[in-house]
């Protein structure tokens, strides 16, 4: 590896507050309507928690006596932005799975003739751990330059006990050396290698669980996902899965309804899990099993996109039922080569017909509620981390409307501030 291109990243604590001031804030405050915005707004960081965020004319007269000041001169700030769905540690690429499509193949016929998922195991399995953090940089960079503080990062490229854990070091790597709150998420059950297929109980019983017990060990899993589709995984393989996490006390979430209905939302509710993610064949049972359960839905227009899918979720029903609705890149190197959430946030909105305010809630406060953080992070509250991101813009919409183009001025994370 580089050592030029890697620096140690270590947040620094802070003698003094700091107060952001002559700012417009979209707090994201559940307890204020809309995205809670305030217009002439300020937040107070101290030992990388706010302790105020509101109206300039309510801050202590302390916190502005004792602070380090920086005049925002009327920029808007946000919660930093959450990608609760990528694949981002991978080796290799498959451009060539991207040419097949536009020849006319079907996700599932590049995955039946040995493309898809199983492709990128041999490109990833050839990486150490250090070349796997080295290939995965870049695409958390350009994550990292639009103002994303917290990212979920999945294996599932591995398909091997030590392939798995190896991802899974190497996602543990990228949050020492780059300032963000990395989340990481056990995906064994991802595909199923060649030398097991037709036995995915085999499968399941000889790598996806004892992975997973040897990665908790570790302390390498922040949660347990699933891929439940036709070409993966059935509910009954999957809740073998669920059941051991239920054991080793981590949460859930699965890949579930993206190209067929299998019933994986309704599973996956039944455990309690953080989310489901996809959902394009979602039915109206899944969606009231999701509300019951406060499962978040997770979109994912990128993939939505790459493969040219024609069925959009079913985002009024999720609306009605009161589902929390979280965005996600879901960057990975198939299906959704996508590493902007900007510009996700876009497809969001044209793509499946979200709101402004429902495409900013998804990349914030619901992608925290997706990962299990949202005591910790995803709006401007006292006592969260100080984690947001200070944008160039008149109006929060310009987030949403503008395509290719990143009005980042600088983003905060643990109240260390990180300029473009």
């Amino acid at each position: 590896m580089n050592g030029n291109n890697i620096s140690q990243h270590e947040p620094s604590g802070q003698a003094r507050p700091h107060l952001w001031r002559n700012a417009r804030l979209a707090t994201l405050d559940p307890a204020k309507a809309g995205l809670g915005v305030v217009e002439k707004g300020a937040v107070v960081v101290e030992d990388g928690h706010i302790t105020f965020a509101g109206s300039e004319a309510e801050l202590p007269a302390l916190a502005i006596e004792r602070a380090e000041i920086t005049d925002l001169e009327g920029r808007w700030i946000t919660p930093g932005l959450i990608d609760c769905h990528t694949h981002i540690v991978h080796g290799g690429n498959r451009a060539r799975e991207f040419e097949m499509r536009l020849e006319g193949a079907t996700y599932e016929e590049v995955a039946r003739a040995g493309g898809g998922i199983v492709s990128s195991v041999t490109a990833t399995n050839a990486l150490d751990v250090e070349g796997l953090v080295e290939a995965s940089l870049p695409r958390l960079d350009t994550l990292l330059a639009e103002g994303v503080t917290t990212i979920e990062i999945k294996s599932g490229y591995g398909l091997s006990i030590e392939g798995e854990l190896k991802m899974l070091r190497a996602a543990r790597q990228l949050g020492r050396i780059r300032p963000v709150r990395i989340v990481t998420s056990y995906l064994g059950a991802h595909a199923t290698p060649v030398e097991y297929k037709g036995r995915n109980s085999s499968y399941i019983t000889d790598i996806v669980l004892p992975a997973l017990e040897q990665a908790c060990a570790e302390d390498l899993v922040d949660a347990v996902d699933g891929f439940c589709e036709g070409i993966a995984f059935s509910t009954v393989e999957i809740a073998r899965v669920f059941d051991r996490a239920r054991q080793l006390g981590l949460p859930v979430k699965l890949h579930a309804e993206q190209l067929s209905n299998l019933g994986g939302a309704r599973l996956a509710a039944s455990y309690g899990a953080l989310s489901a993610d996809h959902l394009e064949y979602l039915d109206t049972e899944g969606v009231a099993a999701m509300a019951a359960a406060g499962t978040v839905a997770v979109l994912l227009p990128g993939a939505f996109y790459a493969i040219n899918e024609q069925q959009k979720p079913p985002v009024a029903e999720l609306r009605e039922a009161g589902v929390p609705i979280a965005i996600a890149t879901d960057c990975n190197p198939g299906t959704s080569p996508l590493t902007s959430l900007l510009l996700t946030m876009n497809m969001s909105a044209t793509l499946f017909g979200l709101t402004v305010e429902e495409c900013i809630k998804g990349a914030t406060r619901e992608g925290a509620r997706a990962l299990g953080l949202i005591g910790e992070t995803g709006t401007l509250e006292a006592g969260k981390s100080a984690d947001f991101a200070i944008w160039d813009v008149e109006s929060l919409a310009e987030l949403v409307y503008r395509i290719g183009f990143n009005p980042l001025h600088a983003h905060v994370f643990k109240g260390e501030r990180i300029d473009r």
